[in-house]
């Protein structure tokens, strides 16, 4: 693949961040201190759900925390899921919960507010309960969601200058979009939330120094959407199962290619990954940019967590 940007490497930053915080562990189990202690609750059988908590309770004891897997069936109702999760926000030994979304087609949109809403938010490693959003916003210390908060680390650790620059982000979700934005606010970037809805996105795009796609639809990001030299962070996680499409996105990678024969699919991002790195300063790949990321960030909230309970 023709490459002129520079990649911008998640897994290496994610074990860097790892490294730190089971550095952290060893010293707090050294001085007589509990380990810090994730739960996580999986309703369901979700295969990639499934795949994720695994994932993630495998980080966590690789850093040395204590992680408890609380496993509902599909059937389970919204009081079933509420009770585990006020159980969990009671127990003393429990320092960060973990609800792994997306929850059964049972329970609706609004059960699912209530079962964010029942967590305590000092327990809240996901950031995702209110007072953490409003923490977020009005510039108050509290939990952030660990994608966008990734994002940042990679940026600052990569020496990505944000301060003063345009950063444009496609997609307003609440896991990615809108907390990123708030974060680049406080870093003082001058920021645009994109949307379906938004008139000439190409065009909008295209002023970003820092351009984050999140929008969930593969390749969707082309050379158009992209300034000269900016640094481009693709959030995306898409399946690409035919192999001229897989041509057309990757060139001749033999690996990529070889990947959609032996398993029936490659992944792609939602940033066309050939004209990126044509024209982009800085690109993150998919896979090996953000999502590990994700976990390591979440074994820092639990820490973080952990920390405030016990100097509580």
């Amino acid at each position: 693949m023709p490459t002129t940007s520079r990649v911008l490497d998640g897994r290496a930053v994610a074990a860097e961040v790892r490294a730190d915080v089971a550095t952290e562990v060893r010293a707090m189990r050294a001085g007589g201190a509990q380990a810090p202690c994730l739960a996580v609750v999986l309703v369901g059988q979700n295969p990639a759900s499934v795949v994720y908590v695994g994932s993630k309770v495998r980080a966590c004891r690789e850093a040395g925390f204590e992680a408890l897997e609380h496993r509902l069936p599909a059937s389970a109702t919204q009081a079933q899921v509420l009770g585990l999760v006020h159980e969990l926000s009671r127990a003393r030994e429990v320092d960060g919960i973990l609800v792994q979304m997306p929850l059964p087609g049972s329970i609706d949109a609004r059960a699912v507010s209530a079962i964010i809403e029942a967590i305590d938010p000092a327990k809240d490693v996901d950031g995702f309960h209110p007072v953490n959003v409003g923490r977020l916003w009005s510039g108050a210390e509290g939990f952030v969601p660990c994608t966008p908060l990734g994002i940042l680390e990679l940026l600052d650790r990569e020496k990505v200058p944000i301060e003063g620059k345009d950063a444009v982000i496609i997609g307003r979700s609440d896991i990615v979009g809108k907390p990123m934005a708030a974060l680049l606010l406080r870093r003082h970037a001058t920021v645009t939330v994109c949307h379906s809805r938004t008139t000439d996105l190409p065009r909008v795009a295209a002023r970003a120094d820092i351009l984050v796609a999140a929008i969930g639809r593969p390749a969707f990001v082309t050379r158009d959407f992209i300034k000269p030299g900016a640094t481009v962070i693709d959030v995306g996680v898409n399946q690409v199962t035919s192999e001229s499409e897989a041509r057309g996105l990757f060139g001749e990678d033999a690996a990529r290619l070889q990947a959609v024969r032996a398993k029936g699919y490659t992944l792609v991002g939602d940033v066309h990954p050939l004209q990126a790195r044509e024209i982009a300063g800085a690109v993150t790949p998919v896979p090996g940019g953000v999502g590990p990321l994700t976990v390591a960030m979440l074994l820092r909230n639990t820490l973080a967590a952990a920390r405030a309970r016990r100097n509580g």
